[in-house]
């Protein structure tokens, strides 16, 4: 079965909405995991940590900047994810409709292609597979 992953994503006016009713939202989230589980689609999820303490590594000069967080020039930010094992990209839709968020928020649903079908180092083509 295809792999899709769920990502969230937020401005910084639902990431305050989310941290103000944040104990609500983790109880809501272990439901949704738990049933996610018991559906067997289930292979990971994670959250990620406030953006002002990460950092953005820009690859549009000639040499890679570095840039503290937070990032006011980015609209929406990746807050986290939800991997899951599922028969179609429909049914990775409908998952994403029952992930708890917040008004304004949004959840993006991509596929994530199975080794076969990501070129291996040797291959033709741009040798930056996975390789074995």
């Amino acid at each position: 079965m295809p792999k899709y992953m769920l990502i969230m994503r937020g401005t910084d006016e639902t990431n305050a909405a989310m941290m103000a009713s944040i104990d609500e939202l983790m109880t809501t989230t272990r439901r949704y995991i738990e049933e996610t589980v018991k559906a067997g689609v289930f292979l990971a999820a994670e959250g990620l940590d406030d953006p002002a303490t990460g950092v953005v590594v820009d690859f549009s000069g000639e040499a890679p900047v570095v840039t503290d967080g937070p990032y006011g020039e980015t609209k929406e930010l990746f807050g986290g994810f939800f991997l899951l094992d599922v028969a179609s990209k429909q049914e990775a839709v409908e998952w994403a409709k029952r992930v708890p968020a917040v008004p304004g928020s949004k959840i993006e649903v991509r596929r994530v292609p199975g080794d076969d079908e990501v070129p291996q180092v040797g291959e033709s083509g741009s040798g930056s597979g996975h390789g074995n």
